[in-house]
């Protein structure tokens, strides 16, 4: 059996692509002489994690994530930096009598012998060759001190005109540092005193660098110009998109420029595909609730719909479903403000005000393409959601947001927009609400036996006995490290409750039941709440209690 053959196996198996879309990908990597991993991340479709771990089990070797593990600077330069690029390999740890080497191509038997020639005994696992390309930098210095370095001593450069280099490495070593930190935003604000520098990182902005007051406006007209907008205008807001290349692969950034008192305000939102986990399961959706969604998005009709604030994750969700219904056969169109990301095969439309192109108008002219799927952007005023039920009564699968606290409370919403009950009724199929809470690290993450009565001094007595009991619970924690910066935690996961349309609720929308009702339906017919699928995570180690009441507010 060759890796295609495995990995395709492997993946039909799990369930993580409809078997057409799997289909698709292989005929494609049999025709074009690539391999199957290759198609499918390019494409999007299955985590860089996921396909590391099953492709790790056709070499039976172990997986290692290289972002999940501190690496050590003077071990890892027991390999010239220059063989570790071409090559495809990295030195990560030392066991007693060998050396642990990361290779991206196990295949490569002239590279296992001179590693064992060169070091010794030699225990090989397996990392994904991404993974070994954004871990070379571990050969530089520190990359914050080298930031730090890199910005003091061309600040001082950066005297005259817009093209002087200084400006040009400034602006560029801002946008790849905040790459390489996991950034979803770059803010540039200025303050009476000085502009600071901060970046977005798992949800919360993080102070990273301050600049003289005196470059801000260079700073900013070069991204202007970087960006297509207009250099001699500073008083009104201007929004635009610009790109940047890295080792990796190339970022698509949002820019959005406000005047405030101080000067122009920047704030860039990083639009990095290699981000993007299109995999239900890689989303945080626990296999049960997938099931539902899976069984929603083959309906050939109605709408699914994300709920939830600004940042907790709705449009990638919709984009990992999108991804699974883009197959050959299907015409898939979408209105979105803004278009974030361009998915091949779907043809994409970017919301245009000035030029009366709203979701409203757009979504009329949309159903006249003879789609099957639409993608809404986002349900915002009685017109738009009019027209997207309509859609979803004629035989069209509809897609959208909308901005609720919870899934129940998405049916009075709608009410609100004047929809009839009965065609809420009819045309929902799933409500999907969710939000964002951040993963421990795996590189400092412990777990430890915790006495009830220690959590109840803490926090709710009634919430803690509900959910963990009256005894001991083994929780984890993460102290930080040098992978997490300190904090104790790397990366993000979602919560989730899904309320799948059924009888019983169909008959308390078409009453008008209020969203309370409509919720303990749905909870007597299996619907996990939010913060229970939060508590599910705590315990398993994915994140903390703190999280998730941050988020939940419960």
């Amino acid at each position: 059996m060759n890796k295609n053959t495995a990995l395709y196996d492997n993946l039909l198996a799990m369930g993580v692509l409809d078997s057409k879309l799997l289909d698709d990908c292989r005929d494609e990597a049999e025709s074009s002489g690539q391999d199957l991993a290759d198609v499918l991340e390019n494409r999007d479709l299955v985590s860089n994690d996921n396909l590391g771990r099953l492709t790790a089990d056709y070499f039976q070797l172990s997986f290692v994530n290289l972002a999940e593990i501190q690496l050590k600077r003077e071990l890892v330069t027991k390999i010239p930096k220059a063989y570790s690029l071409s090559r495809k390999c990295l030195l990560i740890g030392e066991e007693k009598d060998a050396f642990v080497v990361a290779v991206a191509n196990p295949e490569d038997k002239d590279l296992l012998e001179e590693l064992e020639v060169a070091l010794g005994k030699v225990k090989y696992v397996y990392a994904t060759d991404r993974d070994v390309r954004r871990s070379i930098r571990v050969y530089d210095a520190d990359p914050q001190t080298m930031f730090e370095t890199m910005m003091k001593n061309t600040l001082d450069e950066a005297k005259n005109g817009l093209n002087d280099p200084p400006i040009i490495k400034i602006v560029e070593k801002i946008l790849v540092y905040g790459y390489e930190q996991g950034a979803s935003d770059i803010h540039i604000e200025p303050t009476e005193e000085a502009t600071h520098i901060r970046y977005r990182v798992d949800g919360l902005l993080v102070d990273v660098l301050t600049i003289p007051k005196e470059l801000h406006e260079k700073i900013s007209t070069r991204i202007k110009v970087m960006a297509h907008m207009r250099t001699d205008e500073q008083h009104s807001a201007q929004d635009g998109k610009l790109t940047f290349e890295t080792d990796i692969e190339r970022v698509d950034v949002r820019v959005s420029i406000v005047p405030i008192i101080e000067g122009e305000n920047v704030v860039l939102r990083l639009l990095s595909a290699q981000s993007r986990q299109y995999s239900l399961l890689d989303l945080g959706l626990n296999q049960t609730v997938a099931k539902k969604i899976e069984e929603a998005i083959k309906s050939p009709h109605g709408m699914i719909l994300a709920t939830g604030p600004t940042g907790s994750g709705k449009t990638t969700s919709l984009y990992a479903l999108l991804k699974r219904l883009n197959v050959r056969g299907v015409h898939i169109m979408t209105i979105e403000d803004p278009v974030e990301y361009v998915i091949s095969g779907v043809n994409q439309i970017q919301v245009n005000e000035a030029n009366n192109l709203t979701f409203a108008e757009g979504l009329r002219s949309i159903v006249r393409q003879d789609p099957n799927i639409i993608l809404v952007g986002e349900i915002r005023d009685n017109e738009a959601a009019d027209i997207a039920v309509n859609a979803a009564m004629t035989g069209h699968l509809v897609l959208s947001t909308i901005h609720t606290n919870d899934a129940a409370t998405t049916i009075p919403r709608l009410l609100d927009m004047n929809v009839e009950p009965f065609l809420i009724a009819s045309t929902v199929n799933v409500i999907v609400a969710q939000r964002l809470v951040r993963k421990l690290c795996n590189n400092c993450r412990m777990s430890e036996e915790v006495e009830i009565s220690e959590l109840q001094k803490k926090w709710n007595k009634e919430l803690i006995a509900k959910h963990f009991g009256k005894d001991k619970v083994r929780l984890y924690k993460s102290k930080g490290c040098e992978v997490c910066n300190g904090t104790g935690y790397r990366g993000r996961v979602g919560i989730f409750e899904v309320l799948k349309m059924s009888e019983a609720l169909r008959t308390a929308i078409v009453e008008k039941k209020d969203a309370s009702e409509i919720e303990k339906i749905a909870i007597v017919e299996g619907m996990q709440t939010m913060f229970e699928d939060g508590i599910d995570k705590v315990k398993n180690g994915a994140t903390n209690l703190e999280e998730i009441l941050r988020v939940t507010r419960e």
